[in-house]
């Protein structure tokens, strides 16, 4: 098959596990578990079967000079991009998340612009206008608390700092996915992530009662650490290595549809006009964001 319709089908498979995540994750916190106690599970738990992967692949040597823009990485990447996240997730809702992530896009170019001095056009500067409007609106005036979700606000403000250092490890980790294989890359990166998250999540990951955990809380916990985490980042990988950071943050838009769907079929959470009318601004800013100018013939 041709690797870009690959790169295609990995990009989606990653958009559709994320999609699922808002839900199953979101049942699991803070009752089994708290979020940077999750966090600390998940890198920890990816670094293993990485490491274990690795013996099967040819060993490849990390460039000294690589090292800073790998740290760089696994702390935007695997640290405060999953702490703001699953924290925010403890606080708000499945949907919320879901919508207010894809942002993304529009944070990237902005990134992209003030990193890589890429320029910023009239419908661009258009475009990022509408996604942040459409983020500010859910966090200004949607509802502040709900059953499970007791600080929403604050919880989608979490959501936009997750998304900004998303973009920012498309960003750093684009060079290293040209020069080294996605294996060996998510090898180093849970690792460096691993030892800077335990600090932060031993705590919360000391005080969790694993002895009287039952099937429904351990494949829920499994399904994040290997879906979420090994496979949703390997795909991601695979992708990069034929898309761009711009076209993999367009499938994005796919998850408020898969979470939304999932949320609501499992009575996990609700559509409400606002995360229509938000998710509408958003979609629409990434759009014009991503959007071609067409080529002259």
């Amino acid at each position: 098959m041709n690797p870009r319709i690959l790169a295609f089908i990995a990009a989606f498979a990653a958009s559709f596990i994320y999609g699922v995540n808002h839900t199953i994750a979101k049942g699991l916190m803070p009752v089994v578990i708290e979020p940077y106690g999750f966090i600390l599970l998940r890198v920890s738990g990816a670094a293993i079967i990485f490491w274990i992967i690795s013996l099967f692949y040819q060993k490849e040597k990390i460039a000294r000079e690589d090292w800073g823009r790998l740290v760089l990485s696994a702390i935007f990447g695997m640290v405060l991009n999953m702490n703001m996240f699953f924290k925010g997730l403890e606080l708000s809702t499945p949907i919320n998340s879901s919508v207010v992530i894809t942002i993304a896009p529009v944070l990237l170019l902005i990134l992209s612009a003030l990193i890589l001095s890429e320029r910023i056009t009239l419908l661009k500067g258009i475009g990022i206008t509408l996604g942040l409007g459409g983020a500010l609106l859910l966090i200004l005036f949607g509802p502040k608390t709900q059953i499970n979700a007791p600080n929403i606000p604050l919880g989608n403000f979490l959501f936009i700092i997750n998304a900004t250092s998303y973009a920012c490890y498309l960003i750093f980790v684009k060079k290293l996915v040209e020069k080294y294989s996605s294996i060996t890359l998510m090898k180093f990166l849970f690792l460096i992530a691993f030892v800077i998250n335990i600090p932060i999540g031993w705590s919360q990951f000391a005080t969790v009662e694993w002895s009287v955990l039952g099937f429904n809380e351990i494949w829920k916990l499994a399904f994040v650490v290997v879906g979420t985490t090994v496979l949703t980042y390997l795909f991601n990988i695979y992708a990069l290595k034929q898309l761009s950071p711009s076209v993999i943050g367009v499938f994005m838009y796919i998850q408020p549809l898969i979470a939304a769907f999932f949320a609501i079929i499992t009575g996990s959470d609700q559509l409400t006009t606002l995360r229509v009318v938000s998710a509408a601004l958003i979609f629409t800013g990434v759009y014009l964001t991503t959007k071609k100018k067409p080529i002259k013939e």
